[in-house]
Parts: C-alpha cells; sequence; structure tokens
C-alpha cells in the first residue's frame, strides 16, 4: 500500500507539472467517469495536497480525492509516450503543461465539493499527517494513550491516530528506534514514543527526497539476519488486518 512519502511525491510532482494548468480531463475507463472526473475539463488545477496516504488536488470548488490503496497509480507521462498499461483502464487522465498525468485502480477516487470534503469522515476522521511541516507528536501521544493495551506496532498503522505510516515504516521505525513493536502502549514512555515517531518521520522525509529509495533495514528480511546483531528476524502477523510486522527480538526491547 502506498504510505504517506508516495503521496507527498505525488503531490510534489503534481507541482512541478500541472498545477496552475488548465487541464483537459477525461475517463477512458467507467470507474473514472462514475468519479465525476470529466467534471474538471477545462478546470485549473490550483493545488495538489496530501493527508496522509490521501491525494486532495484542488480545481476551486471543487476537489479530485485519490486514495491509492495496493493496487492504485499515477503515472506521468509526456504526451505521445507509450503508457505501461493500457488506456482503457485509466481511471482518469488529466493533461496540461506538456504532461499526461494517468491515475489506475486503488480504493478511492472521487470529485467532490471543496467543502464538503473537507467535512467527509474519510479525511475529517485521520490523525495528525505525519509529514505535515506543524507535525505535534505529543496530540499522537496523547490519542495513543486512550488505548493503552495496544500494541505500539498495531496503533503506528491506525490512520485515525497518525495519518501516513504503512506497513513498511511501522516495522523500520520501530527497528531505528530500538523497540518491540509488540510492546503496550502503556508500557512505552513519552521519549519512547516521541522516538519511534520521530524515527518514522525522518525516514519517510527522506524517502521523498530521494525518490523512493529506501534502504530497508528489516523489513521483508525474514530470512536474512539483523543488519546490527546478525541475529535472525522475526515476523508474523499483527493487529485485526494480520498485518505483518518484522522485528529483531535481540535487538528490539
Amino acid at each position: 500500500m502506498a504510505e504517506g512519502d508516495t503521496i507527498l511525491r505525488l503531490a510534489r510532482r503534481f507541482e512541478a507539472t500541472l498545477v496552475g494548468e488548465e487541464v483537459r480531463a477525461a475517463a477512458p475507463n467507467p470507474r473514472g467517469k462514475a468519479a465525476g472526473i470529466e467534471r474538471l475539463d477545462g478546470r485549473t488545477l490550483e493545488r495538489a495536497e496530501t493527508h496522509g496516504k490521501h491525494l486532495l488536488l484542488g480545481f476551486g470548488d471543487v476537489c479530485l480525492h485519490s486514495h491509492l490503496g495496493v493496487s492504485g497509480g499515477w503515472h506521468f507521462y509526456r504526451p505521445g509516450a507509450r503508457w505501461r498499461r493500457p488506456r482503457s483502464s485509466a481511471w482518469a487522465v488529466l493533461s496540461g503543461g506538456g504532461w499526461d498525468a494517468v491515475q489506475f485502480g486503488g480504493p478511492t477516487l472521487r470529485v467532490a465539493p471543496t467543502a464538503r470534503l473537507r467535512r467527509d469522515p474519510q479525511i475529517g476522521r485521520l490523525g495528525p499527517d505525519l509529514l505535515a511541516a506543524e507535525f505535534d507528536p505529543e496530540a499522537v501521544i496523547a490519542a495513543m494513550r486512550t488505548d493503552p493495551t495496544r500494541a505500539l506496532g498495531d496503533a503506528l498503522l491506525d490512520q485515525h491516530l497518525v495519518a501516513g505510516i504503512g506497513n513498511i515504516f511501522k516495522s523500520e521505525a520501530c527497528f531505528a528506534a530500538r523497540l518491540d513493536p509488540w510492546r503496550s502502549i502503556d508500557d512505552l514512555s513519552g521519549e519512547e514514543l516521541r522516538r519511534v515517531l520521530t524515527a518514522a518521520r525522518e525516514q519517510m522525509l527522506s524517502a521523498v527526497e530521494s525518490g523512493g529509495r529506501h534502504q530497508f533495514q528489516i523489513y521483508r528480511r525474514h530470512q536474512g539476519a539483523c543488519p546490527n546483531c546478525r541475529g535472525p528476524i522475526s515476523s508474523r502477523g499483527q493487529g485485526d488486518a494480520n498485518r505483518t510486522t518484522y522485528w529483531c527480538p535481540r535487538c528490539q526491547v
């Protein structure tokens, strides 16, 4: 699933290509027509914003809301370039400024009035955006404390507590902070919770700047050795969604 760093990179790509441009909007796939993509034709893209894993493209009084989930993606092409997927499978095509931004798949793609979308529960119930300039870890820590028996790894994935962290950086941040993702929130100090949130934020911002090139230390290395102690890495499903968590039992306590 696309995590917050991927979505922030997408917003920056839109800022560099289509923001400020009057776009031609098309919906080759019926899913895009149902989402109202063609309503954007002839409008100017004014801004590209993110909140966690959600991308919000502002066209004045209407907004395009995109959540990519596991299967979705935005691709950018020069006009006439060969696409990696068939045109008929594209849900949205936004063209302008010498670029085609093409969207395929995902759980959420919709055009909605900007004012209504900002009140929408899918957006309004999200926790603080981990990558926002004004991010305040204390607000997240306070929210985590409301469910003290919850495991750290599970809490980090809860978008209602903190928006943007996915399964990759859940494991990577816990490893960097040397914290066992199975410890309960009430067993962790404020300093430890700040440490893991800071680690996740720094790792994801680094991934934004590097174009997504992040050297994984522990994620999906269940058959490898810990880069610190050379001991075996453990992995198993965690939380209601049973998302696989990776950790080193020796280094993370």
